[in-house]
């Protein structure tokens, strides 16, 4: 693993909408699975590779989490008026995080094995990659129904369809970021832009991964861990 890892962005401004009910008085990350809030299963994974910085951006009931993030290292950012999606959100964070790569974190999933972000920094090329994403294959996937995100070529680029889930964690260079137009976007436009250059690469999870999008998921991510943690 480098010596020197990039900086963090912890993706937490969603509005949680699919968790219905759950998400009425509190986000999304604050919503607890195996005893600890999403958040915290997140900053678990970011701490163990030491970052130099960690910036979470917040929008939907952001009081509650800035409460909770006081006493860590880590700086908050809210978007406001409105919400800029996860592109548009890490390119408004870039002057906190001073990082090109960064390494970004999706709290709203559970991760059975080894450290994702761990496996990234060993796994990363700057030379030949502009991303490495974690995709877990389906057979390991948990929570989550449907098709994969993408496929693995045998020289781990990516490619849209297939039968890999894209985990929420990834390292990435951000110089792509400034040539989108509008301010709220999704990664997915730097990251087809990436595809078309041969550029955009899969790093794929030996563990298992479960996605709590929903309210069904803490019971399935809890069984999960009962089963599958290390």
């Amino acid at each position: 693993m480098p010596n020197d890892p990039p900086a963090v962005m912890i993706f937490a401004a969603g509005f949680g909408t699919r968790m219905k009910h759950l998400t009425t008085s509190q986000p999304k990350p604050m919503i607890p699975v195996a005893g600890m809030p999403l958040i915290d299963h997140a900053l678990g994974i970011v701490d163990a590779v030491k970052p130099p910085r960690i910036v979470v951006n917040l929008h939907y009931l952001p009081d509650a989490l800035e409460a909770h993030l006081a006493k860590r290292t880590v700086t908050t950012l809210r978007e406001e008026p409105d919400i800029l999606d996860t592109g548009g959100g890490l390119r408004n964070a870039l002057p906190t995080l001073e990082s090109n790569p960064v390494l970004t974190v999706n709290p709203d999933a559970i991760w059975a094995g080894p450290n994702p972000l761990r496996m990234l920094l060993e796994a990363w090329d700057p030379i030949h990659m502009d991303a490495l994403l974690t995709c877990v294959p389906l057979a390991q996937v948990h929570g989550r129904n449907g098709e994969g995100d993408f496929r693995l070529d045998d020289d781990g680029r990516l490619h849209r369809g297939g039968t890999m889930v894209y985990g929420g964690t990834q390292i990435m260079k951000t110089d792509l970021l400034h040539d989108v137009p509008e301010r709220a976007f999704s990664l997915n436009f730097p990251w087809n832009m990436m595809a078309e250059q041969g550029r955009l690469y899969g790093l794929s999870y030996p563990g298992h991964w479960c996605d709590v999008g929903h309210p069904e998921g803490i019971a399935i991510a809890e069984n999960m861990l009962q089963r599958h943690d290390v």
